[in-house]
C-alpha cells in the first residue's frame, strides 16, 4: 500500500442483542442479530477494504457480532479484543485510536452506541454523496457501519479530520 493511500476506519455497532436476565456485558446477541451480523459481514466483504486490525469490545454481543462478521471475509485481520470500547464516549474511541501503531492502515472497530455514532460523527468533517444525512437519519441502528478515510497518523486523528465515505444498515 502506497503512503499517499489514505486510512480507512470502519466503526461497526453490535448486531441486536438479547435481554436475558444477565449483566449488560454478557447480554448474547438475539436471532435476529445473527442474522443481521452475517448480512453485514457479506456487505463489508463487498467493500474491498483488506481490515488490518479489529478492535473489538469485550461484551458478549460485539464478540458474538465479530465471529460472525468475519467468517464472511476472504482475510481475518488481527483481532484485539479491548476492554475501553465497551461503553467508551466518542473522546475515549479516539484516545484507543491513537495508540494504533501506524502499519496498521485500515482499521475496523466493533463497538456499542451512542460512542460509535458519536465518533462517526465527530470524526466526519465531511462528507460523500448523502452519508451522513443517511446516517444521521437512521441513528445508526443495530449492525450498522460508517466507513471514513484519514489522512494522517494515527496519533493525529482527532475531530473533523475524516470523511464518511459510506454508511450502510440493515433494513428493518
Amino acid at each position: 500500500m502506497s503512503v499517499a493511500e489514505p486510512r480507512r476506519i470502519v466503526l461497526f455497532r453490535h448486531a441486536k442483542a438479547d435481554w436475558p436476565q444477565v449483566s449488560d456485558h454478557e447480554r448474547p446477541l438475539a436471532e435476529r442479530g445473527r442474522k443481521d451480523a452475517a448480512v453485514a459481514g457479506r456487505r463489508l466483504a463487498d467493500t474491498g477494504i483488506p481490515f488490518d486490525l479489529a478492535l473489538c469490545s469485550t461484551a458478549t454481543r460485539t464478540r458474538e457480532t465479530w465471529k460472525l462478521a468475519v467468517h464472511e471475509l476472504s482475510h481475518r485481520p488481527k483481532t484485539i479484543y479491548e476492554e475501553r470500547v465497551y461503553e467508551a464516549s466518542p473522546g475515549e474511541l479516539i484516545a484507543v485510536l491513537n495508540e494504533l501503531p501506524d502499519d496498521a492502515r485500515n482499521v475496523i472497530l466493533i463497538g456499542h452506541n451512542p460512542g460509535v455514532h458519536g465518533l462517526a460523527d465527530i470524526l466526519a468533517g465531511s462528507a460523500e454523496a448523502d452519508a451522513r444525512e443517511r446516517m444521521n437519519r437512521r441513528g445508526f441502528p443495530a449492525a450498522g457501519y460508517a466507513v471514513l478515510t484519514y489522512d494522517g497518523p494515527w496519533k493525529g486523528l482527532e475531530p473533523a479530520v475524516a470523511t464518511l465515505t459510506d454508511y450502510w444498515a440493515p433494513s428493518e
